[in-house]
């Protein structure tokens, strides 16, 4: 089964949404999954606020009908730091070991690693902009959130990278058998 991987990359920076700082860990991210033959789609910089956060989340998912988001920046405990809540109010369900997965590897790096809140789900698409759980829509999203640091999201993509094409696929509807 073959599917074409549209992909949205969301960093998430008060300075960077300002114009203060430059997109490193965006730009690290979309190199990456250039790289991989992913379809970068959407690409923007907003301010670590929940409503915008949740809002552009569901646009991508359910108007634009995105297969993959990345997002960069606001994972970790500061007062700012408001991804994970807005994760919880988009996600149908989470993939703990994908974020597990990311906190194990960083902990090889840094003890901060353990400091980091960052989730990995999935959102079905329901009709846009109307709401209602779909999960027989026939497309879902898989949507995850990396550090903010250029080191730290291409580390943490790095860990997440090999599983991506096998989940991807699963999302879309393949029914093989998931067996090595």
């Amino acid at each position: 089964m073959e599917i074409k991987i549209r992909v949205g990359i969301l960093t998430i920076s008060d300075k960077g949404s300002k114009g203060l700082r430059r997109d490193e860990s965006g730009e690290i991210v979309a190199k990456i999954l250039n790289e991989q033959g992913f379809i970068l789609e959407k690409k923007e910089i907003i301010p670590d606020d929940i409503r915008l956060i949740v809002d552009k989340l569901i646009a991508w998912v359910d108007k634009d009908r995105l297969s993959l988001i990345v997002t960069s920046g606001g994972t970790g405990m500061s007062p700012s730091d408001v991804t994970p809540e807005a994760m919880k109010e988009v996600i149908d369900y989470d993939v703990p070991g994908m974020a597990e997965a990311m906190r194990a590897a960083s902990l090889k790096k840094t003890p901060h690693a353990m400091l980091s809140r960052a989730i990995v789900g999935v959102r079905y698409a329901r009709p846009y902009p109307l709401s209602g759980c779909t999960m027989n829509s026939g497309h879902a999203c898989l949507i995850i959130n990396v550090p903010g640091s250029p080191g730290g999201s291409r580390d943490n993509l790095l860990v997440v990278l090999p599983t991506l094409n096998h989940a991807l696929l699963k999302l879309a509807g393949d029914t093989s058998d998931c067996a090595i």
